[in-house]
This record gives C-alpha cells, structure tokens and sequence, in this order.
C-alpha cells in the first residue's frame, strides 16, 4: 500500500553534465562517456532504495532529454535542420530538429541501459518514455502534415520499445504527456487513441505522466497566469478514465489542482504528487504526509502512488536526493498510522 515511485528525472551529477540546467551538455564523451552515464544510474538506484522508494527508476540520466534522448537514433528526423517551433502552445520557442521523411526505428533505442540498470535492483523498475503527442510537440514536421498522423508513426515506433522494454523486466512503462495539460480537445480527439497504439499488447502495468511542467522559468511564469484555480485536468479526466491506461499522475504538493478532481478518475491508480520541483524548499515528511492524507479524501488509498509532482533534472543534486528521503519517509508515516 502507497507504494513510491517518482515521475522521471533525477538531476545528472555535476562530474557527468552540466548541472541544475534541464539539457545541460555532457562533461565527458565517448567510453567515459558511457561508463559514467551507468555509474550516476547506479548510484541514484542506491539512492532511491535507501530512501524508500518501492518502483524506481535510473532517473534519465542516460537522456539529454526525455524526448530528445529517444529520437536521437529514430530515422527520418533530419537534426541539421532545425526549426523555430513554439512549445505548448508557444509557451517557449526552441529551435528543433524537423521530421523529413517515414519514421522508423532500425534497432531498440533504450534497450541496453534498460538490461543494466535491470540487473542493479530487485526492486519494481519504471522506465519513462515520451508521449506520442509531447513529442509532436517538441519536433518540426515538414513530412506528414498532420499532428495527429506523425503521432500515430510515432506511437507504433513507441509501442515496439516498449515490448523490447517490456521483455528486458521492466515492470512499468510510463509515456510522459505534458502536452495533454495544454491541447485538451487534442487528448480526446487523437491523444488517447494514439497513447492506445504505444502500449498496444502490453503486459507490464502502462502509466502516463501529464504535468504542469518542469520547475523552469517558462512553466513557473506560465502557472502564474493561470488564476486561483488549476482546473486543466477537468476537461480530460474523464477520457483518461475511460482509457486503457493503468496509470494517471497529478501534482498535488504546491499546486492549485482542487484535489476534489480526483473523484473524475476513480477506475485507475493515481501517482499523486507530493514534492515540488523547485529547489528553494525541500519537503519535511510531514508535508508529504499532509499532502497523501488530502488526496486520501477523494482516493481509495490502495490506489494512491506517493509520487513526485514531475521530473527533478533542473534542480541540485543533495536538493533532489532530500526531497526523494522525504517522499520515502512521509509515506512511512501515513503507511503507520494506517
């Protein structure tokens, strides 16, 4: 019960990349290169264990990006032909590489870390993949000429990594969708159908992870703009509810999420958000604590997973490893007085 789990990224440590920065660059290259990216897996695993974390994860750091980290040896993305797109819905501009022809996936992309870091746990692995349309949305088109057709090519491209995956033990595969926060008609016209091909014939427990974003400058701005109330999940809660989906994150630590929108979504477990993103605070566990016993108002407990609101890669390193002790330790406290 109230199992932990995290929503992605842990920060890289300041010897493999460039700290506190959300694409910060690699300080080491080639075998080096690769050996330290297993080290810093390695060690986040220890430290998740220690911490109390009961479905890990090898916190991304094998990725520059979570999406771009996946597309780097996906066929027909052109990477010199960069693009000036605006990101969920022009909150950001980022220049990006653009799709000029049939995608396909020659060989697994994530397979071989996924067999090492298999073999450093005995604990339940989660491994995070992008979502069909986060990915439309963070990549030029200039061959399909419809977001909802590239997103099916890359859902079916997402669907054969996740059965290699699947097969390598790993016992959660999550697609990360922040896009769905921002295109909410997109989430019912095309989202969930093409969140259906990526995790088509799956046997392991499937999880989207939908979020208010990163804790960077352009989503902390953008939250500000959005009034007393979060009230974006309203409107697709009851399609994901209705999906295929194992699996549906929320934050809930520091947001303005009514937590009364969970009762939208009583037919899945919820991965219920209770740390921050931002480095300025590192949670006590009995902040965490709080912030389960609230969503326990609306959620059958045996369906609540104690999670992080969203990825920690921008934030310090001890900052994030705090915050991980305290997500272990709150849970603790709830689980005892249970």
């Amino acid at each position: 019960m109230l199992e932990t789990t995290i929503a992605g990224s842990l920060p890289r440590p300041d010897w493999l990349a460039e700290p506190e920065t959300l694409k910060g660059g690699w300080k080491l290259s080639g075998q080096a290169l690769e050996d330290g990216k297993r080290r810093a897996a390695a060690e986040w695993l220890r430290h998740e264990e220690e911490a109390g974390i009961d479905i890990v994860t090898d916190g991304e750091v094998f990725r520059i990006h979570f999406v771009h980290g996946f597309l780097e040896k996906i066929r027909g993305i052109d990477w010199q032909k960069k693009t000036l797109m605006g990101i969920r819905d022009n909150r950001y501009q980022l220049e990006v590489p653009t799709v000029t022809g049939r995608l396909s996936r020659p060989a697994p992309v994530h397979l071989d870390e996924v067999r090492f870091t298999r073999a450093q746990t005995q604990k339940k692995l989660k491994f995070t993949l992008p979502g069909p349309m986060t990915i439309c949305d963070t990549i030029a088109d200039a061959h399909y000429g419809s977001r909802p057709e590239m997103a099916m090519a890359f859902a079916a491209i997402l669907n054969e990594e996740a059965r290699d995956l699947e097969k390598a033990g790993v016992d959660v595969i999550q697609f990360d969708e922040p896009a769905f926060n921002v295109f909410t008609q997109d989430v019912k016209d095309w989202g969930i159908e093409a969140l259906h091909r990526a995790i088509d014939g799956l046997k392991c427990t499937t999880a989207t992870h939908i979020c208010y974003g990163y804790g960077i400058q352009e989503n902390l701005d953008w939250k500000k703009t959005l009034g007393s109330e979060w009230r974006q999940y309203e409107e697709i809660f009851p399609a994901l509810n209705a999906s295929r989906i194992d699996q549906v994150s929320l934050e809930c630590a520091g947001s303005k999420v009514p937590l009364s929108l969970l009762a939208l979504i009583p037919d899945k477990q919820l991965m219920v958000g209770a740390i921050q993103v931002t480095g300025d605070h590192v949670e006590t566990p009995e902040e965490v604590a709080t912030t389960i016993r609230a969503a326990m108002q609306y959620v059958d407990t045996e369906r609540i997973l104690p999670c992080t609101n969203c990825g920690m890669a921008p934030i310090a390193y001890d900052v994030a490893l705090a915050k991980l002790k305290a997500l272990g330790a709150g849970a603790a406290l709830v689980r005892e007085a249970l």
